[in-house]
C-alpha cells in the first residue's frame, strides 16, 4: 500500500478498500445500508408484536370484565368476596400470620434439602451390603410421594398428640413443619437422585483414577454437578412448599390462612380468603420469576458449553 497526499497535505491510503474504519485515518465504523435496513426491520417487527400483544391483552381483559360484571350474581359475589371493608380489616392480620409461613418456609426448606440429599445418596449407594438402606430409602420416597399431603398433615398434627408420648411436642407449628418436611423431602430426594444418576460414570472413574475414594469422588465431583443441574426443579419444589405452608392451619396454627379463616368465621364474608390468596401470590411470583431466570441462564450456558 502506498501513501498519497491530498489537497490539504494529509497522507492517506490510495486504495479505498484499505480503509477499515479503525485504520490510519481513525474514521468511525459506519454500518452498511443493508445492515441498517435489517435493524430497522427488526425494530419495526418488535414494535408491531408489542402493539399486537398489548391490544389482544386489553381486548381479553375487557371481555372478561364484561362477562363477570354482567353475570346475574355479580352484585352478591362482589359483596361476599370483594368487600373493601373486610379487606382492610383482614390485610394486617393476614400479614402478621404470613410471617409464620415465611419462617416455616425457611426452616422446612433447609431441612428438606438436607434430608432429601441424604435419602438420594442412600438410594445411589453401590454394593449388596447397602441393599437394606437402599430399600428403606426407596420405600420412604414411594410412601410419602403417594400419600396426599393433607392426609399426612392430619396424621402428624392430630395423631401424634393423641399418642400422649412423653417428651414429644404437641405444638401444631412444629408438627405441621414435620409433616411438610416428610412429604417434600421425598420429592426432593428424587430430584437429587436424578441429578446424581445424570452424571456420567466416567466422571467418577476419573476421580477414582486420581486417587480419590468413593466418598471423596461423590462429594467433590458427583454432587456438585448433580446439584448444579437440578437447581431449577429444586426451586420449583421450594415454590410449592411456600404455598403449602398454609396447610398447617388445619392444626390451629395462626398463619395467614388461619388469620383469614378467623375473620371469615366471625363475619361470614369470604373477602379475607381473597386477601390471603393474593398475599401468597405476591410472595410466590418473585420466586417463580427467579426460577425462570435461573433455568434460562443455565440453558444458555449449556448451549454455549459453559456447564455440564
Amino acid at each position: 500500500m502506498t501513501l498519497t497526499k491530498d489537497e490539504s497535505g494529509r497522507e492517506g491510503a490510495d486504495d479505498p478498500g484499505d480503509m477499515t474504519g479503525n485504520g490510519a485515518t481513525g474514521d468511525a465504523y459506519v454500518p452498511s445500508r443493508r445492515r441498517l435496513e435489517r435493524e430497522r426491520y427488526r425494530r419495526t417487527r418488535a414494535r408491531r408484536a408489542t402493539a399486537i400483544a398489548a391490544l389482544s391483552t386489553l381486548v381479553t381483559a375487557v371481555v372478561l370484565y364484561l362477562v363477570v360484571i354482567g353475570a346475574p350474581g355479580w352484585p352478591r359475589t362482589r359483596e361476599t368476596f370483594f368487600n373493601g371493608q373486610y379487606a382492610r380489616e383482614a390485610f394486617p392480620k393476614v400479614l402478621e400470620g404470613l410471617w409464620l409461613n415465611v419462617r416455616l418456609l425457611l426452616v422446612c426448606g433447609a431441612a428438606v434439602l438436607v434430608l432429601g440429599m441424604l435419602i438420594a445418596i442412600a438410594r445411589t449407594l453401590r454394593g449388596p451390603v447397602f441393599f437394606p438402606l437402599r430399600a428403606l430409602a426407596a420405600a420412604y420416597t414411594d410412601f410419602f410421594r403417594g400419600l396426599p399431603l393433607i392426609i399426612n398433615l392430619m396424621i402428624v398434627v392430630l395423631g401424634v398428640p393423641a399418642l400422649r408420648l412423653q417428651g414429644v411436642t404437641v405444638d401444631p407449628v412444629l408438627l405441621g413443619g414435620t409433616a411438610l418436611t416428610l412429604t417434600y423431602s421425598a420429592y426432593v430426594a428424587e430430584v437429587f437422585r436424578a441429578g446424581i444418576e445424570s452424571v456420567h460414570p466416567s466422571q467418577r472413574a476419573a476421580a477414582r483414577s486420581l486417587g480419590l475414594s468413593n466418598r471423596q469422588a461423590l462429594r467433590h465431583v458427583v454432587l456438585p454437578q448433580a446439584v448444579r443441574r437440578q437447581v431449577p426443579p429444586l426451586l420449583n419444589d421450594l415454590v410449592s412448599l411456600q404455598k403449602d405452608t398454609g396447610l398447617v392451619s388445619i392444626g390451629g396454627a395462626i398463619d395467614a390462612v388461619r388469620a383469614a379463616d378467623i375473620i371469615v368465621g366471625r363475619s361470614l364474608n369470604y373477602t379475607p380468603y381473597i386477601v390471603a390468596g393474593l398475599v401468597f401470590v405476591a410472595l410466590t411470583i418473585p420466586m417463580t420469576r427467579f426460577t425462570d431466570w435461573v433455568t434460562a441462564r443455565m440453558d444458555r450456558q449449556r448451549a454455549q458449553g459453559g456447564t455440564t
